[in-house]
Order: structure tokens, then sequence, then C-alpha cells
């Protein structure tokens, strides 16, 4: 689960991370200029999204008064931010910056335990100073037994090479941002930039928050804070519809029937030479019910040219299987992709049969999972 900029803040004041002076969230022009009167100008006007790269979109403004800020949010509300509509921007008092770092704590899947990044360069993406001068990037993986304490704070720090007049308020802010990410059970708390301001104090004037979705029935005042508006916008429409779907970027939709079989199912599709659009894991018990709404979700998908169907029927039966993708087809009317449907395990036999008498000619029979796979490259083709 993603937290969006606010909403990290707000975490990170919780938990005794200094933060940009605290604004307010408006959804209408007006509503912005009121707040900018309220907090105080100067002020920042920032789009509230679940995607990186605002401020490169034109969703952060500085704003010197009430009224260019009710300008400033007029041309941010409504923007499309990598296909994700701006409907809130942050309006939060300007900070004046002396000097900008990064700094983030994370869950690496690599170690299977926790990192520290840190970097005297940041308000960029840290892909492209580690890129450029990876020596400017410190990297420390941290024991989860043992936690982040002041020496291995310090070192990390230093390492980084933070200034003298950052380095002590660092040192503690990266401790108390430790211990929040592991409060909060996270798996990334990041600042970008931390920021050293004029008058001397280090503080964090961004935030970018991933929580530990397994880890919500003890997070529940964060889980009821889940924005919708974020993410990839199949996969937010997937998560409403209780679907469990992964957007890729190819143009052969996948379905099956356990995870397993999906993953299979992608790495054979890729073997024979196609790229699949989507994971779609219908569950090992699926219905009838639950299949229709997969291959009609699949189906809506405008990057998809075919769909390919891995059905192993166990608890699932195919002769069911067979109704669901001709009952989706009937309310989908005619669409513009090729089924090609392969059934094995029970009624494996009746469901290929119900299916060839249809006589749909957007339904093609796959013998078996390879061959599937290779009807579903040759449709397209």
């Amino acid at each position: 689960m993603d937290l969006m900029e606010y909403q990290g803040k707000d975490l990170f004041r919780r938990h005794g991370v200094p933060t940009a002076p605290q604004g307010a969230i408006a959804t209408t022009p007006e509503e912005a200029e009121r707040l900018a009167a309220d907090v105080g100008v100067p002020v920042m006007v920032k789009a509230q999204v679940l995607a990186g790269g605002r401020g490169k979109a034109g969703g952060v403004k500085y704003c010197p008064d009430a009224a260019s800020a009710r300008e400033r949010a007029g041309d941010i509300l409504g923007l499309e931010i990598k296909g994700h509509p701006v409907e809130k921007v942050l309006v939060e008092p300007a900070s004046d910056i002396a000097q900008e770092y990064y700094l983030s704590v994370l869950y690496d899947r690599v170690s299977k335990g926790y990192k520290v990044i840190a970097s005297v360069e940041g308000g960029v993406e840290i892909e492209e100073v580690n890129a450029r001068t990876p020596e400017r990037v410190i990297k420390r993986d941290i024991d989860p037994t043992k936690g982040l304490d002041r020496d291995a704070a310090t070192e990390i720090v230093d390492a980084a090479g933070f200034p003298p007049e950052a380095r002590e308020q660092t040192i503690d802010l990266l401790r108390t941002l430790y211990q929040g990410f592991v409060a909060a059970d996270a798996t990334l708390f990041e600042i970008n930039p931390l920021i050293l301001t004029e008058q001397g104090d280090v503080i964090a004037l961004d935030s970018k928050v991933s929580i530990d979705g397994n880890a919500l029935f003890r997070q529940e005042d964060l889980a009821q804070q889940q924005e919708t508006g974020g993410g990839e916008p199949l996969e937010v429409e997937a998560k409403r519809k209780g679907l469990q779907y992964v957007k890729l970027d190819g143009d052969i939709g996948v379905m099956g029937n356990g995870a397993g079989l999906v993953m299979s199912t992608l790495d054979v599709v890729s073997e024979v030479g196609g790229r699949p659009a989507n994971f779609l894991d219908a569950g090992g018990g699926a219905s009838a019910e639950s299949m229709a709404v997969g291959i009609e979700f699949v189906l809506s998908d405008p990057d998809v040219d075919v769909m390919l169907i891995n059905i192993f029927g166990g608890i699932t039966r195919c002769d069911d299987v067979a109704r669901a993708v001709l009952g989706a087809l009937e309310q989908i009317g005619d669409p513009r992709q090729t089924l090609v449907v392969r059934l094995d395990g029970t009624n494996a036999e009746e469901g290929r049969a119900m299916l060839e008498q249809a006589g749909n000619p957007k339904v093609v029979a796959g013998t078996g999972m390879i061959d599937a796979a290779r009807q579903a490259v040759a449709t397209i083709a």
C-alpha cells in the first residue's frame, strides 16, 4: 500500500521525523487560494498522485501569493501525471532551501533485510545519481534483529559526506526515520529531498512511503487512508473488482486458475515469442462468475490483441469454465480479440465440446499449454 505525499508526511510527524511546515489539501482552485492565505504565503502547490515525476510534469508550483495559488491549482487539478489525473493538491508554506540531500530506509528483497541509502545529492532521481556518480550514493544493509544504533547511523552519514552543519541533525533524523519505518510495517520510507533550510534545520521536504499490505491488520489507521487514485489504472480497477491482476507491457492477455499456473503460462508465452499483457489469477477454486468477470476485464485492456485462458480443472470444472467463456462473450457482444482456451482436468472433454459446438469464431481451442501459447502468438502475427 502506497501513501500520497501528504499522508507520508503526516506519518513522519507521528513518528517524530521533522518535516516541512504542515499544509492542507485542496480539491478546487478557490480552496487552494483560501488555504494559501491561511497557512501563509509564499506556498508550494503540489499535485497529490501516487506517481513520480510530478515536478517534471508541471505538478509542483511555487506561488508567491494566494491569487497565484488559485491559478496554479487550476493548472494542476485535472492534469494527468503518468496516466493518473490529479484530484487534489497539497498547499504548504514554501521552505527556504540551502542544500538538498537524499535519505531512505527500505526492505531489500535481495538481502532479505533492511537497507539505508543516503546521498548528499538530493532533489533528483537517485537512480540517475547512482548511474552518474555511484560513489555519491551510500548503501548499507541493516540487520533487523539488531536495528540501527547511533554508531551505525553516524557511519552512514559520514560516509555519505553530509556537511558539518547538517551532520548531527541528519544522524538523529535517520535513527528516527528507521524507528518509524519499523513501527509502521513499512517497505519504504524515502525522503527526496531531505533539505537543510536557510535557518539551519534539516527536514523532510517530500515523502514516499509504502506499507506492507500483509501487515495492514496491524496498521488499521493506515489501511483506512488507502487512496485508490494512484498506481497503474487497470490494477486499481482490478483491485476494486477483487481480481488478482498485474499489468504487464505485452499484447497477449493471460488468465489462469492458480498463481503457479499463471506464472508458468507467462513463461511459456515468452518462450514461444509472445509478450504477456498481464497476470490474472482467477483462483484455484474459481467460479463461472469470477471467470466471466476476469475475461471481460482482460478484454477491456486496449493493449490486449488476443487472450489466452489456461485452466487446469480441479475444484474448478472445465465445463463451467466453457460456460463462463461463452457467457462472457454474450455479454461483451463481439470483441475484437480472439480467445485461445486451453482446458485440462475435470470435465475438460465436456468443456472443449461445448466450445466447439458453440461455433464462435472468436474462440479457439488449444490442445496443450505450449500449443495454446503458439496459437495465441500466431493470432497476432
